[in-house]
């Protein structure tokens, strides 16, 4: 047996380093040409875009891993199905059934070292390629951010710079604030002090504010404050998940919870990390069943095509669930849970009889 599973072992390792390094391929174009497009009116440096290419292609392979999975495994069972070999491991002992247990636990513990290492990878390059991309970008000089400290949020209106911080977000409000007024040179020009701000519109209504400039101290009942933030944009500006590793989102879990901000986004993406190698292993088996049932189609570009178009069924229903749980329209467990059962219902159905094919 330890022979049969080296064997396997070998082969899928192998169609999975060629699907891989072909994906790689089409997304360093994919992105290299999304690059020159952004950057097609600036003096960018031609190194430039390539670099960033490179740095953004790794977190979107990792998306990509449950197609490559499949692809892999309909490639493995491709060599197996050439010559007969099939055929003869069935001749000698070896059920379809145990080959499927053998590469369903390579597929597990792969889909588990690609999660502890290359995700954590390539989100660390994703979070090099936001900081470097950022200042080409619209919102460049717009930022809103969380840390153990609470909101910060910087912007620009004219030539002046604010930059807040406040420490709770309790609806459309932000509690307990201070902000910061610099002119173009950042020499302060007013600080205001303010347990309550009203964020709903670009107009934010500081309720109570205390105003200190330069040796001067004032408090009204309320002033307007022209932004380029509201309640919704808010939400939307927070750091890009994928550029996080599994140690940053807890931590930026932590900083949610203290700022009494939702979490939804960050547990469906840990989720959605923690269950990937067991996605992995329905994806890969889902394909070698297929392979298996269809094993007399003798054209190799059909079985794959048809492989390719149940992968993008596949996407379109988990990136569906997805969204309703991020919407908050579905339970994160239900959104998460639900695709995952439904390929699992669909790779029993198929394994019916499966060592008679």
């Amino acid at each position: 047996m330890s022979t049969y599973i080296k064997f396997f072992f070998i082969i899928f390792f192998k169609s999975l380093l060629y699907v891989l390094a072909v994906m790689i391929c089409l997304v360093f174009i994919l992105n290299l040409l999304g690059e020159l497009e952004f950057f097609r009116n600036t003096n960018a440096d031609i190194y430039f875009t390539l670099f960033l290419a490179f740095l953004n292609s790794p977190s979107m392979i990792f998306e990509m891993f449950p197609f490559i999975f499949l692809i892999t495994s309909q490639l493995f069972f491709v060599k197996l199905l050439n010559n007969n070999q099939l055929e003869t491991l069935k001749y000698s002992g070896l059920k379809n059934s145990k080959i499927l247990s053998i590469l369903t636990t390579i597929s597990f513990f792969t889909g588990i070292l690609i999660v502890l290492i290359f995700y954590n990878f390539s989100s660390n390059l994703k979070n090099i390629y936001l900081e470097l991309k950022s200042p080409f970008t619209n919102d460049g000089k717009y930022l809103a951010v969380v840390t153990k400290n609470g909101l910060w949020i910087r912007d620009k209106i004219g030539e002046n710079t604010i930059v807040i911080n406040s420490s709770k977000i309790d609806n459309n409000y932000l509690i307990d604030n201070f902000i910061t007024i610099f002119d173009e040179k950042y020499n302060v020009l007013k600080n205001i002090n303010s347990n309550k701000i009203d964020i709903t519109n670009y107009e934010w209504l500081v309720y109570d504010p205390k105003i200190y400039k330069k040796n001067n101290y004032e408090s009204k009942e309320i002033i307007i404050l022209n932004t380029n933030f509201n309640y919704k944009r808010i939400q939307s500006l927070y750091s890009n998940l994928t550029s996080l590793s599994v140690f940053e989102l807890y931590e930026l879990r932590e900083n949610y919870k203290k700022l009494n901000y939702s979490i939804t986004d960050v547990d469906l993406q840990l989720l959605k990390l923690f269950t990937n190698p067991f996605y992995l292993v329905l994806m890969s088996l889902f394909s070698a069943l297929l392979m298996i049932k269809i094993k007399q189609v003798s054209s190799t570009a059909l079985k794959i095509s048809l492989g390719l178009f149940f992968s993008v069924v596949i996407y379109y229903i988990n990136n569906f669930f997805f969204v309703l749980g991020s919407t908050e329209k579905l339970s994160i467990l239900f959104s998460i849970f639900t695709p995952l059962i439904m390929l699992t219902f669909i790779n029993i159905f198929m394994l019916n009889r499966i060592n008679e094919k």
